[in-house]
């Protein structure tokens, strides 16, 4: 008997493989309404799934979002949450779960990126990443947990966690938490729930980069190339449609900037 007939019987169903049939399932995703998020958001919708479009303040931006995802031919919502702040991340999961029943699948994508040279830390510069990168996303990591019985949570990490460079320690000590986080919740959240997380590298460099310092970072790479959003949508992809046996996992999409 071939290996590909074994692991058909083994799954239980001829036509579905790995992971979970985005079609008709609610997935929420943090920071949507722009860049990174936004990249997912439309992805996912243009697999059939209906969003669920998380803000802070940019308002304009998340309902232009909305907009398009409905273009898309499915349904969307945007909520309003400060990711800080428990009683609003309950609140704003559980509007998602009225409008949609459910929620199947959470991309923790929102967070925040300030540089803080050491000599000019301040107990601000710690608390706001901390908070925003760490705090949030077991927010609603917490939140949405209540109300998924089978799903999976994708956190968003940095290749920089495990190899610190200097003038940014509390965004870089909030993304190692974050692989922290991602390995207790695939314990506390097992079996019925997968977490993983995704470390990008050089995908979307800050806007005041200068062309030397992107053609430095450009060479940096293994693959001597810079990344691009979709780079990192193909891994969330992978994760959700193709691990259906990765759980508690970081996934590195770097271009083999860690290893250079």
């Amino acid at each position: 008997m071939s290996g590909s007939i074994v692991l058909l019987r083994a799954h239980g169903q001829a036509g579905k493989l790995f992971g979970v049939k985005l079609e008709g399932k609610t997935v929420l995703v943090t920071g949507a309404a722009k860049r990174l998020g936004r990249a997912i958001a439309m992805a996912l919708a243009r697999r059939g799934a209906n969003i669920v479009v998380h803000y802070n303040t940019s308002y304009d931006a998340a309902r232009n979002t909305v907009a398009a995802i409905k273009a898309a031919g499915v349904d969307a919502l945007a909520v309003r949450a400060d990711q800080t702040k428990q009683r609003e991340v309950r609140v704003a999961v559980r509007k998602a779960v009225r409008r949609f029943g459910r929620i199947d699948v959470l991309i923790n994508s929102a967070a925040v990126f300030r540089r803080t040279p050491f000599r000019q830390l301040t107990e601000n510069d710690w608390d706001f990443h901390l908070d925003a990168n760490l705090k949030g996303p077991f927010l609603f990591a917490w939140e949405v947990s209540r109300y998924m019985r089978r799903g999976h949570i994708i956190n968003f990490a940095d290749w920089a966690a495990r190899h610190a460079y200097r003038d940014y320690l509390p965004y870089l000590v909030s993304k190692t938490g974050v692989i922290g986080l991602t390995e207790s919740l695939a314990k506390e959240l097992s079996p019925q729930i997968q977490v993983n997380a995704i470390a990008p590298g050089p995908v979307l460099l800050p806007s005041d980069m200068t062309k030397r310092e992107r053609e430095a970072i450009r060479k940096a790479t293994l693959l001597r190339r810079l990344g691009t959003p979709q780079d990192v949508v193909n891994a969330v992809l992978y994760l959700l449609e193709g691990g259906d046996f990765v759980t508690g996992h970081t996934l590195v999409v770097d271009g083999g900037r860690l290893l250079a």
